[in-house]
């Protein structure tokens, strides 16, 4: 069983509407609501594959519902949730507003990861941005704790923090990479340099998503590059949950199929893969270094 970890957790409204336009009332369709969040996502992507998976997560009484809902299993403490409202244009872009969420206790920090790490998973995928007022080494007191590994996607001062404890797995995107490494790559070149700078930093993989590019991992084996074209994105929110889930569940190949059937999709959620997302999927045997990111 995966256990995922999420101390800000949401829940998200996501509603189409014919383009977004400044200033103008704008029609949009029934909202779809959902439990959200990056570990409720992590969660939901394993459980819809056959996975066995258990969330951990601050919630109040709505979250709860629409988690017992969904079928995900879950333990909680009991805290204020934010919502998130995502628009959906009919091109697949999508603008998402994200509330900062409630501060979270000292008492309920400690309850939180006291919960995670005697849920009795393999390994806990600890996911999300953090509440204000809880301190930037959540994380990586969470990793220095753990007995099992653990992989961590974050941004900001909790990646920088948590990234010296020596998680699993760190994924960050493209922009919190070169956040973390003060650079921006520009070539799939660039982004192995600035993945083994995490690396020697103390992370022991990296597995970066690059949307349209795809996703590279850098491990102890090297570098890996692999992409799956997908001809008509829906709504790109959770695709990298969906991606971390899928790693956690088969390595990288995996981890792309699962990311190409949640792009294929309305919600923030992943469906269940299908054959079609597993052979849309592309490993590369050598990395193109001097590809340029899209």
């Amino acid at each position: 069983m995966i256990v995922t970890l999420t101390p800000n957790p949401a829940i998200d409204r996501t509603v189409a509407i014919p383009a977004l336009i400044r200033g103008e009332v704008l029609r949009a369709s029934a909202p779809m609501v959902e439990a959200s969040g990056k570990g409720v996502n992590v969660a939901k992507a394993l459980l819809g594959n056959g996975r066995a998976a258990k969330a951990v997560l601050v919630a109040d009484r709505a979250l709860r519902e629409l988690l017992t809902e969904a079928g995900v299993p879950f333990e909680a403490v009991d805290g204020a949730v934010r919502t998130n409202v995502s628009l959906l244009e009919p091109d697949g872009t999508v603008t998402k507003v994200n509330e900062p969420g409630a501060e979270l206790s000292e008492e309920d920090r400690s309850r939180l990861v006291g919960m995670a790490l005697a849920a009795g998973g393999e390994l806990i995928a600890a996911s999300g941005s953090l509440p204000p007022g809880v301190p930037s080494d959540f994380y990586a007191e969470l990793v220095d704790r753990a007995s099992v590994p653990v992989a961590v996607d974050t941004s900001g001062p909790a990646l920088k923090a948590v990234v010296a404890a020596r998680p699993m797995v760190v994924k960050p995107n493209l922009d919190e990479l070169a956040e973390l490494v003060g650079r921006r790559p520009q070539t799939l070149a660039g982004v192995v340099e600035a993945a083994d700078a995490v690396r020697a930093e103390g992370a022991r993989a990296v597995l970066v998503s690059l949307g349209a590019d795809g996703a590279l991992l850098v491990d102890e084996s090297g570098p890996t590059h692999g992409e799956s074209v997908v001809d008509r994105p829906r709504n790109t929110v959770g695709a990298g949950d969906a991606l971390l889930a899928g790693f956690l569940a088969g390595g990288l190949a995996e981890a792309l199929a699962y990311a190409s059937a949640a792009v294929r999709h309305l919600g923030t959620h992943a469906p269940p893969v299908t054959a079609a997302d597993r052979a849309s999927v592309r490993l590369h045997e050598h990395v193109d270094g001097n590809r340029r990111l899209g």
